[in-house]
């Protein structure tokens, strides 16, 4: 089987503004690709830029897609290894991106399998449920939206923080006493803190049953998180700090966190996040699969690789619940409450709405 062409949509999807300690997204950055074979045969692929996280843009994105694509013709889409080795020889990072091609890869070689991708990892269907998310708002806002969502069946809520400290242990102390004691609740700071506040807030904090906080302080100060690690009484995940599984070695062998979160935007798709998800549970460090505002395209396949990883055992998979005001996706994952579940169609089992992609730009390389 040999690469033939791909096609590449900006998978722009509009959404109600989403607000985190970076910045505030008022679109899906995303983009979408489908890499086409002589076999008769496409996998779909895509990633979501964040770009005050990740540092890439939709554009850079749709840049190095079509760079990638050139790349990639004639060769084997089965050695996905080798592959995503061709991609890495002349990009560094564009993790982002990468993803995408990494996800297309990995449909085409299920399909070509006749499995389910989380079969053709290796894994079986569990019971999976997802958090939601609330961003930063004034504490009375953020209350109001725990009480909606735990009107709605939620028992898992993530705290989005990251601003003034002394608002956000407010934002959190409203919260709690809006659901009360069996709702959990996670902390997400998206390195919005300093390490004295950091240590502060989640000291203010401990009396409130909080799961976790993630990623309290930027990644320059990763040499201060195995001190904030010993000293915090709530445990610490790493996100941001964690890309690859370099940096999982790393985070593990300092002691600097409890967790660790895997997100294909930053590990650059199901190849590395195996790699990611092996060495933690070699150390015994639970993981949680996270994602950017991706549609239930990517949504499916980070929860096909959760399906197939046992030490994953924290899902923050709602992001088209976070306020896109289109779901342009037929077939994937689908929602039952805050329950998921995907399709036992070959690869993926999503794809993109036709009519919904006649109004994006295109390019075939």
């Amino acid at each position: 089987m040999k690469i033939t062409h791909t096609e590449i949509y900006r998978f722009s999807i509009p959404m109600e503004p989403f607000v985190i300690a970076t910045g505030t997204m008022h679109f899906a950055q995303n983009v979408l690709i489908r890499i086409y074979t002589d076999a008769s045969m496409y996998g779909v692929g895509e990633c979501s830029a964040f770009p005050m996280i990740v540092g890439e843009t939709q554009e850079t994105c749709l840049t190095m897609a079509q760079d990638f694509a050139k790349i990639l013709i004639g060769k084997d889409p089965l050695d996905i290894p080798e592959r995503m080795n061709d991609l890495l020889g002349y990009a560094a990072h564009n993790s982002t991106i990468k993803s995408a091609f990494d996800m297309a890869l990995f449909d085409i070689a299920a399909k070509n399998a006749n499995l389910p991708l989380y079969q053709f990892l290796g894994g079986k269907k569990r019971s999976i449920e997802t958090d939601m998310t609330i961003g930063i708002d004034t504490p009375e806002n953020m209350a109001l939206s725990a009480i909606k969502y735990q009107n709605q069946g939620c028992r898992i809520i993530k705290i989005k923080l990251g601003k003034k400290i002394h608002e956000d242990i407010e934002r959190v102390k409203q919260i709690r006493k809006a659901v009360g004691e069996t709702m959990v609740l996670r902390l997400d700071a998206n390195q919005g803190w300093s390490f004295d506040d950091a240590l502060f807030a989640l000291g203010e904090l401990e009396s409130l049953n909080i799961e976790f906080c993630e990623q309290p302080m930027r990644t320059w100060y990763d040499d201060k998180l195995p001190e904030l690690n010993l000293n915090s009484p709530i445990k610490i995940m790493a996100d941001e700090s964690c890309y690859n599984h370099h940096d999982a070695r790393k985070l593990i062998n300092s002691q600097s966190c409890e967790y660790l979160n895997i997100k294909f935007s930053k590990s650059g798709g199901i190849l590395e996040a195996q790699k990611i998800h092996e060495i933690a549970l070699q150390s015994g460090i639970k993981c949680m699969i996270g994602s950017m505002l991706e549609s239930r395209i990517a949504l499916s396949a980070n929860l096909h690789f959760a399906l197939a990883s046992a030490n994953v055992v924290f899902f923050d998979l709602d992001t088209c619940l976070l306020g896109h005001l289109a779901d342009p996706v037929l077939g994937g994952l689908t929602y039952d409450g805050y329950f998921l579940d995907v399709p036992d169609t070959p690869g993926i089992g999503a794809d993109a709405d036709p009519h919904f992609l006649l109004s994006c730009d295109k390019w075939v390389v």
